[in-house]
């Protein structure tokens, strides 16, 4: 998918101007195969303004306490296939610098389940998607529906044909049950 970001800030008197407008290229992780994800922008800490309009520092794929992300993903149609020939621990580390932390959350013995200390606002743009809880229970969701997760044990499919495209809003949460 391709993805504009065009970012506002402050000149040196407080004016608001255009600080960028850019194309935002997709991280294709090998071992998530035909999944897209757009990182598009995020902080570890509060905003302050006025502000340059840089993006500010962010170490890990989900946001902590006080951080928050805006993302864009997309999942393949359920039965995507890796590459015969993956180095499976080549990919896995590929993944973790691509999407540092990503994988800290994600269980081993549930492929795709995972909770994560963030409340999550999400949008299906594109294709559709089901949302599942950790007791089974399932959604189904089209372009237009939303969802708010709020730091649930979950994981995404897509039941389609077509690409399904999500946008992603996160904010670091306290969560007892996550560190």
């Amino acid at each position: 998918m391709d993805v504009r970001r065009v970012v506002t800030g402050h000149d040196q008197q407080g004016k608001a101007v255009f600080v960028s407008d850019e194309r935002v290229a997709p991280v294709s992780p090998a071992v998530l195969a035909g999944s897209e994800f757009h990182e598009l922008w995020g902080g570890d800490t509060v905003p302050h303004f006025p502000d340059d309009g840089l993006p500010p520092p962010q170490k890990t794929y989900f946001a902590p306490v006080g951080g928050f992300r805006f993302k864009m993903f997309s999942l393949p149609p359920v039965g995507e296939a890796l590459p015969e020939d993956l180095d499976i621990g080549a990919a896995l580390s590929e993944l973790q610098t691509l999407l540092p932390g990503l994988t800290d959350y994600m269980e081993a013995d549930d492929p795709g389940m995972h909770t994560t200390a963030t409340i999550d606002f999400e949008v299906v743009l594109a294709g559709e998607v089901v949302l599942e809880l950790d007791d089974g229970a399932t959604v189904h969701l089209r372009p237009g529906d939303t969802v708010v997760q709020n730091g649930t044990r979950h994981r995404w499919s897509n039941p389609g044909t077509e690409m399904a495209r999500l946008a992603v809003f996160m904010v670091g949460a306290e969560h007892d049950r996550v560190t």
